[in-house]
C-alpha cells in the first residue's frame, strides 16, 4: 500500500471513535465503530476499510469518514475516494457538535493528503447541520462539489402519537385491510410483537432473522447474510456489542410460536434505522412485513428517547412509504479536491453511467 493511503478503521482508537459518536452534530447508526469495523470486514488489508479523520489539539476526534478506494471498481489509473458501506445505507459522516467546522474541514485535507483527485460520498443526507458543515469547507477551499443523483426515502417522525400517522398516513380503508390480514394471520396462532435487546435474546432472534431473510427473494438470489456466513457472523458480534449499548435490537412479528416477520433495528442518539426486513414467504398474502412495520411505528413512537426513524429503504419503497409518510433527501456528491480539475468532468460521466447501470441490473435480478 502506498504511505498516503488512510490509515485502517482499525488503527483508530475505540474509544476516541466512541467519543466522536456520543457527540456527533447529526447520529448515523451505520457508522458507530461496532458496525463499521464488521459490515466492512475484508479478508485482506488491500481490502479493508480506511478512513478519513480529524483530530483537535487535545487529541480528540473532530470528523471521522470510513472509506474504500474508488478506482479499481472505475478500472482507471486515477486514485478517487468513496464513502465505504457495503449496505448502502446511510454514508453522513460523523463531525463532532462542537468542532463541525474543523471536522469537515479535516476530512477534505485528509482526503486530499491520500492523493486523491476526489471524494465520493454515496448515500449521503444532503440537508441538515452535517451537509452544511461540509457545503461551507469545500466552498472555503473553492471547491464545486457534484450532486450525481438525489431522491427521498422513507422517514417516521416519532415524537407524533403513532396512531394518528398510521390513520392520516394509510386512510381508513388501507387501515380496514391490514386489520383484516392481521386477523388472517391470528388463524395461525395468537399475534405477538416482541423486541430482543439482550445479548442472548439478540443472539437467537439474530438467527431467525436469518432464516427468514433466507426463505425470500434474496435467498434465491444469493444475496441474504445467510449466503455470506463470515459477513453474517461478523454482523451478529456487532449487533450483540451495540445492544450492549442499548444502539441495536431486533423485533419480531409471531403467529403463535411461528416468526412471520424480523427486523433490524439501529439506534444512534435520538433516531432509529431499519437496517433489514426479513419474512416468512409462507405468510406473504397476509403482508407480515408490513404488519410489522406498523408495530415498529408503535413501539418507535412511544419511546421518547427516539426523535426520527430512517427506513433506510430505497425511493419510492411500495412496502413502507405509505406507512412511514416523512421523507429525507438523500444523494450522491462528488467532492473535487482540486481546484479547476479538468477530470472532474469524465469522472462525473463515468459514475453517472456506472451507477445508472447499477439500478438496472438490480431492478432486471428483482423480476
Amino acid at each position: 500500500m502506498r504511505r498516503s493511503d488512510p490509515p485502517l478503521a482499525t488503527a483508530v482508537e475505540l474509544g476516541a471513535w466512541r467519543d466522536l459518536a456520543a457527540s456527533a452534530l447529526e447520529p448515523n447508526a451505520y457508522y458507530l465503530p461496532e458496525w463499521v469495523l464488521a459490515a466492512n470486514a475484508a479478508p485482506d488489508e488491500q481490502a479493508a476499510p480506511r478512513v478519513l479523520f480529524g483530530q483537535g489539539s487535545d487529541g480528540r476526534l473532530t470528523g471521522l469518514l470510513p472509506v474504500q478506494p474508488l478506482w479499481p471498481m472505475l478500472q482507471t489509473p486515477l486514485r478517487l475516494l468513496m464513502s465505504a458501506d457495503p449496505f448502502r445505507s446511510l454514508n453522513t459522516p460523523l463531525l463532532h457538535r462542537d468542532y463541525a467546522a474543523q471536522g469537515a474541514a479535516a476530512l477534505i485535507a485528509a482526503a486530499r493528503a491520500s492523493g486523491a483527485r476526489a471524494l465520493l460520498l454515496r448515500d449521503v443526507a444532503i440537508e441538515g447541520d452535517t451537509a452544511r458543515a461540509l457545503n461551507r469547507a469545500v466552498a472555503a477551499e473553492g471547491l464545486q462539489p457534484v450532486l450525481l443523483r438525489r431522491w427521498s426515502r422513507a422517514s417516521l417522525d416519532a415524537r407524533q402519537d403513532a396512531e394518528a400517522l398510521l390513520r392520516s398516513g394509510l386512510g381508513p380503508k388501507k387501515l380496514k385491510d391490514y386489520r383484516r390480514l392481521k386477523r388472517r394471520l391470528a388463524e395461525h396462532g395468537p399475534i405477538s410483537f416482541t423486541v430482543a435487546r439482550s445479548a442472548d435474546d439478540i443472539d437467537r432472534a439474530y438467527d431467525v432473522f436469518l432464516a427468514l431473510e433466507d426463505s425470500g427473494w434474496k435467498g434465491r438470489r444469493g444475496s441474504s447474510l445467510a449466503r455470506q456466513p463470515a459477513r453474517a457472523a461478523m454482523l451478529r458480534r456487532a449487533a450483540i456489542a451495540l445492544a450492549a449499548q442499548s444502539q441495536c435490537e431486533i423485533v419480531q412479528l409471531n403467529a403463535g410460536e411461528t416468526p412471520v416477520a424480523s427486523g433490524i433495528i439501529l439506534r444512534h442518539l435520538d433516531r432509529a434505522y431499519f437496517f433489514k426486513l426479513g419474512i416468512a414467504e409462507g405468510f406473504a398474502r397476509q403482508s407480515p412485513g408490513a404488519l410489522l412495520t406498523i408495530e415498529i411505528t408503535r413501539h418507535l413512537c412511544a419511546d421518547p428517547a427516539i426523535a426520527m426513524a430512517d427506513s433506510t429503504a430505497g425511493p419510492d419503497h411500495p412496502m413502507i412509504g405509505p406507512i412511514w409518510r416523512g421523507r429525507i433527501e438523500i444523494g450522491d456528491v462528488l467532492i473535487p479536491l482540486r481546484a479547476g480539475d479538468p477530470l472532474i468532468g469524465p469522472i462525473t460521466i463515468a459514475l453517472r453511467t456506472r451507477e445508472t447501470l447499477r439500478r438496472t441490473a438490480k431492478r432486471l435480478l428483482r423480476r
